[in-house]
């Protein structure tokens, strides 16, 4: 898993691209990008899935900001990015999510 930040200097947006790679993604024949940025909205369009089994997605994300998220594989199982910048608890469960800041 990881992060990858690019700052736009033509405006106060951060493209991150989101990764989940193929060991932590197991067997899944998808995964969903969900958090803050979509309002924990699981009817969203899946990750792009690589020929080695990596899914990704880049999205854009005010600058500034704090985004909680997760991952979610095959529309049933919950996973956290390992290498996000933090964790908050989740105030739906008694996992935490992961935190990107932008």
């Amino acid at each position: 898993m990881s992060l990858k930040k690019q700052y736009l200097k033509s405006k106060p947006v951060c493209k991150v691209t989101f990764r989940l790679n193929s060991e932590e993604a197991g067997n899944a024949d998808s995964a969903k990008l969900v958090g803050d940025f979509n309002a924990w909205n699981a009817s969203v369009e899946p990750m792009k899935k690589l020929k080695n089994g990596d899914f990704t997605q880049t999205i854009e994300l005010e600058k500034d900001q704090e985004y909680q998220f997760r991952y979610l594989l095959d529309d049933e199982t919950w996973e956290n990015d390992w290498s996000a910048d933090s964790y908050q608890p989740s105030p739906v469960s008694l996992e935490d999510n992961s935190v990107v800041i932008v």
